[in-house]
Order: C-alpha cells, then sequence, then structure tokens
C-alpha cells in the first residue's frame, strides 16, 4: 500500500536563502558602507562646521512645581523661536537681516526643567556670541515682562472686583439707613438681614484690598532668577571629532541601504543560491563544486589549492563517465573559464588510457585560449571538424546561457555535465535549460557548483531519480538491452509458473483411463512398477508372462471415454490475468487423448 505525501508549500519569503544572499553579496554592501565612510569624512572636510556660539539661560516660572514634565520649558523653547525675539535681537543688534532668516541660524534646547542652551551660527565668532547675547538678553525680558503683565492683569481684576464690591457695600449702606429713618416702624429682621450682608461684602472689600497690593507687588522672583548663567562663548572646532562622527554616521547609513538593497534584491530576482534549489530546478543533482576565481592578494597563496580542487572533481568526472559513453560535452552556465580548465583536466586524465581532445564550443573559444596559455599537449578541436575515430574520447565544452542553439548540443556529447555558478541563473532560465536538454534526450549526469556558499548546509541529492548522482540515464542505448532483459526474465518467469500450474492440476486422463481387451498369451514376467501419474501402454508380445493381478490396469472394451467427454478442471485463481482464461495445455491433452484413440481402433 502506497501513500502519498502532500509537499509543502514554499514560504513568501525563505529566510535562509535571504541570509545567504546578503552574505553572498557583501562585497556590495561592505562597498557601499565604506561609500558612506567616505562621504560623510568629505562633509566633515569639505563642509565644515560655521562658528558656533553657545549660552545658557536659568528660567524661573511662577507657576512651577517639583512634578513639572517640561512643559514649561519645552514653552520657552518655542517662544525662543518666533519672530518677536528675533526681531527683537535684531533690532539690538542693529542688524537689517530678516527675523525668518536669522531664526534658521539658532535654535533652543532644553537642558533641564529651568537651564534652556542657545545655539547661533554665524560668520565668524563674534557674531555668534553677539547674537546669542542678543538673543539671550531679549528673552529674558520678554520672559520678565510677560510675567510682570500677567501680574498687573490680575491686580487690575481683583481691583475691579473690589469696587463691584464697594459699590454693593454702599447700596446696603444706604438701605440701612433707609429702615432705621421709619423709627419705631422698622423692621428688626430686614435691619438684621442687612446688617449680616454689609459685614460679608466689608470683608471682601478687605480682602480684595490686600489681594490688589500682592498682585501688585508682581513676581519679583521670577525676574530677579531669570537670567544668563553661562556666558556666550564660541565652541572650538574639534575637525577630528566632527571628521569621525560625520565619517561613523555614514558608515552606518552606507552599511544599512547595502544589507536592505541586498536583502530586496534576493526577494526580487529569485535567483538560487542553494544546492537544493538549484538541483530541484535543473532535476539532477550536485556532484561535486568548486570555489570561484579568487579575488586580490588571496589568489597568489591560494592557487595551488584551487587547481588541486579542480583537479580533484575533474578525477570524479572521468570515474563516471570513463565506463560509460564514449563522448561527454561540459555545458557551462556563468562560468566558462572555470569549464574550459575542467575539460583539460578531464581530458589530460582520459589521454593516459587512449586518444582524448577537447571541442571547444564557446563563444569565446576560452579552452582554446588556457590551452594556450598553460602550455597544454591537449588536442582542442573546433565544433565543425571531423567526427572522432574509433576508440577516441571527445569532450566537448559548451554553454548554456542565454542564446545557446540548443541542437547543437547533441553533437558535443551523448550526456552532459552541467558547470552552474550559484546565484547566476535564475529559477526560469534553469527550467528552460532542464527543458531544453530533456528535448534534445541529453541525460544530465550531475552538477558541478561553482562558488557555492561555504555554510551552505543543504542536500544537493535528488532521491526520486534512476540514480543518486547520475539521474536520467535509462533512456540511454546503453541502458536499453537491460529493460529488454527484464521482460525477457518476466515472460520467462510468467511461463515457468504456467507450466508449474499445468503440471499440478490433474488432467482428465487421470479420471477416466480407457481400458483395452486383454489378450490371452505368453508374455515375459515383468517387474512390477508403481502407477505413474501417466501409464504406458504396451502390447503383450509372445513368450511375456502375464503381471499379477493389481498391478497393471485391466482394459475393458466400453471405455467411459469413449462415451463421456473429459472434464475439465476448475481453473484455480492466480494473479496473472492471462490465466483466468482457457487453460494453454488444452490443446496438447486433446492431442494425446487422440493419438491412444488411435491406437486402440488399429
Amino acid at each position: 500500500m502506497t501513500t502519498t505525501s502532500e509537499t509543502p508549500a514554499a514560504p513568501l519569503v525563505d529566510l535562509a536563502r535571504v541570509f545567504v544572499a546578503i552574505r553572498r553579496r557583501k562585497r556590495f554592501w561592505l562597498a557601499t558602507a565604506l561609500l558612506g565612510l567616505i562621504a560623510g569624512a568629505l562633509v566633515a572636510i569639505l563642509l565644515p562646521a560655521p562658528p558656533t556660539a553657545v549660552a545658557k539661560v536659568i528660567v524661573v516660572h511662577q507657576d512651577d512645581s517639583p512634578t513639572d514634565s517640561g512643559t514649561l520649558m519645552r514653552t520657552d523653547v518655542a517662544v525662543l523661536s518666533t519672530t518677536q525675539i528675533a526681531e527683537g535681537a535684531l533690532k539690538k543688534l542693529n542688524s537689517t537681516e530678516s527675523p525668518e532668516e536669522f531664526m534658521k541660524n539658532y535654535s533652543g534646547l532644553p537642558v533641564t526643567n529651568n537651564v534652556m542652551q542657545i545655539t547661533v551660527k554665524a560668520k565668524t565668532n563674534e557674531e555668534a556670541v553677539a547674537q546669542a547675547k542678543a538673543l539671550a538678553d531679549t528673552f529674558i525680558a520678554d520672559h520678565v515682562q510677560r510675567s510682570q503683565a500677567a501680574a498687573a492683569a490680575q491686580s487690575k481684576a481683583i481691583l475691579d472686583q473690589r469696587k463691584n464690591a464697594q459699590d454693593e457695600l454702599t447700596k446696603v449702606d444706604a438701605q440701612i439707613a433707609d429702615e432705621t429713618g421709619k423709627g419705631r416702624n422698622a423692621n428688626a429682621s430686614t435691619l438684621e438681614g442687612l446688617y449680616g450682608r454689609r459685614a460679608a461684602l466689608a470683608s471682601q472689600v478687605s480682602d480684595f484690598d490686600s489681594r490688589a497690593q500682592q498682585a501688585g507687588i508682581g513676581s519679583p522672583q521670577v525676574a530677579a532668577g531669570t537670567q544668563i548663567v553661562d556666558a556666550p562663548r564660541a565652541l572650538p572646532k574639534a575637525f577630528l571629532k566632527t571628521t569621525a562622527t560625520n565619517a561613523g554616521i555614514g558608515f552606518a547609513l552606507g552599511l544599512a541601504l547595502g544589507i536592505a538593497f541586498a536583502a530586496i534584491g534576493a526577494v526580487s530576482r529569485d535567483r538560487p543560491v542553494l544546492r537544493r534549489e538549484i538541483s530541484t530546478h535543473l532535476g539532477a543533482s550536485v556532484i561535486a563544486q568548486l570555489p570561484s576565481k579568487r579575488r586580490g592578494p588571496a589568489r597568489l597563496w591560494q592557487r595551488s589549492r584551487a587547481v588541486s580542487e579542480r583537479r580533484r572533481v575533474a578525477t570524479t568526472l572521468v570515474r563516471a563517465i570513463q565506463k560509460d559513453v564514449t563522448e561527454v560535452s561540459l555545458l557551462e552556465l556563468g562560468a566558462p573559464k572555470i569549464a574550459a580548465a575542467l575539460a583539460l583536466d578531464v581530458v589530460e586524465q582520459l589521454g593516459e588510457d587512449g586518444r582524448a581532445s577537447v571541442v571547444d564550443d564557446l563563444p569565446g573559444e576560452d579552452v582554446r585560449r588556457l590551452a594556450t596559455e598553460t602550455g597544454s599537449e591537449v588536442t582542442v578541436l573546433g565544433a565543425g571538424d571531423p567526427e572522432a575515430e574509433d576508440g577516441e574520447r571527445r569532450v566537448g565544452v559548451g554553454t548554456v546561457s542565454p542564446g545557446t542553439a540548443w541542437t547543437d548540443l547533441e553533437h558535443l556529447g551523448a550526456e552532459t555535465v552541467l558547470v552552474v555558478k550559484a546565484g547566476h541563473a535564475n529559477t526560469l532560465w534553469l527550467h528552460t535549460v532542464a527543458r531544453q536538454l530533456a528535448d534534445q534526450q541529453i541525460p544530465i549526469l550531475g552538477v558541478v557548483l561553482v562558488d557555492p556558499d561555504p555554510r551552505d548546509k543543504s542536500d544537493g541529492t535528488l532521491w526520486d531519480g534512476l540514480h543518486t548522482a547520475l539521474r536520467g540515464r535509462a533512456g540511454l542505448t546503453p541502458v536499453a538491452p537491460r529493460v529488454d532483459v527484464e521482460r525477457e526474465d518476466r515472460i520467462d518467469e510468467l511461463a515457468a509458473r504456467v507450466a508449474e500450474r499445468v503440471a499440478l492440476v490433474d488432467p482428465p486422463t487421470r479420471m477416466f483411463a480407457p481400458v483395452r481387451p486383454m489378450v490371452p498369451s505368453v508374455a515375459k514376467p515383468l517387474q512390477s512398477k508403481p502407477l505413474q501419474s501417466k501409464p504406458q501402454q504396451a502390447k503383450p508380445q509372445q513368450g511375456q508372462k502375464l503381471p499379477e493381478p493389481g498391478t497393471v490396469s485391466v482394459p475393458h472394451a466400453d471405455a467411459p471415454t469413449k462415451k463421456f467427454a473429459p472434464v475439465k478442471p476448475k481453473p484455480r485463481p492466480t494473479p496473472f490475468k492471462r490465466d483466468h482464461g482457457e487453460p494453454t495445455h488444452q490443446g496438447e491433452l486433446n492431442a494425446e487423448l487422440e493419438s491412444e484413440k488411435s491406437a486402440e481402433v488399429s
């Protein structure tokens, strides 16, 4: 019983592939980080900070409290950045600059709940210091003025309330005088209410007087406490610090942008880099891998290592192809130089056992050029040279990049090995390569992966093929006789099983044996033999003695088989469809009966 397993859906964003793509493009994001570093340093050098002056002012608020969260100070910073303060500072400086332009050159920063820092930028240090002093003085004057204006307004409001209370008190006094003038007719309860009202109004007037005097004093602590605590001074120019700060900011921004672009490119470009992805899209297993060509100084001391790894892969390919076919091709996808070097190594090892040559069908003739540069003795042929002679092995080198003539690939070899660079082609083109090679009936022996990720631990072997590494070779001519042998073995097996069933089934002649008349003649004594499955009847000769009774069957003149047809046994169910029909041995049994009948008649 077989069970079908559902293939899990691919995730929308494969984080493993994104991380691998970011790691593989480290040159890109390191370059962007370096560019950001250089740009930040150049900004600090070419655009130095203008002269700057700083002043600190302590601000006392009338409604200040320990629980204030800095709202009052933020209000003061907002007041500092108004045209009224800027215009007042410019008047002190006798400057004709517009307040809007001047506001762009200074700013306020709340240090604590009661301390504000004023920063001013100007053309020179002297101008910056003067502007900072003017701004601080203007802000302090405005703050004190606003505090005094608030106190005066409060005093005026209290005095207005005192006047209203005094007027009402005057009216109450007049009512009391009128009621008292009535003499004995005066209402005592009315007078008592008027006296109580006059006392309350007199108390209010007295209270308003005291409050008005207090409000008139104002808030002397605001005027006395709000002042400049740190005189304006020019900030020293820290060139190295400024340059390092700008360079660090540029490096961080460049690094972030580079990594972001690499991640977005990994998702949008869809170029497989993992072994399992490449083997799945090409329908072939990854049988070997090679690092890409080293760049920079590393190529000087790692050259021998790269050559040894390439020769080791060439040995693997030679073991895979030397016993099967005489012609094989190496088709590159993004790695023409490595494919050319690998072909030369393969042919050198094949040439040790006989003649071997390379067919260079690369667009840039990289094999011929590499053989000339290295002085190799390998014979390099062109795509239009004569076909190989008997016993000569040829390794064709071609490409499956866009623009490939697919119909010419079959002339390079009956089988192929793909030399693919990781991350070079997208998924659609890998499917195109696999489909075109399948249409040309060119099986893929395997994939040599170039420039793989060193931390890639994915499995690049296909387990659902005919072979673990040499997938798709069952359709070739050398493997075709295996299919015929399997069919012949199956036919022989079926014939043997049918013959076995024929031998097990009791034929009809064993149930109803024909009898013959007994001939009274002297016969030669015979040795008694056990009954066989098919007794042979022999005519008695003269001089022979008849056998003992019971040792042989006694024929009879009227045999049942002459009147009744032989009974066919019921066929047994078998797993083979052809055994459910008529027995194939029926004709042979009937022929044997006919021969016995003809012998009796004679």
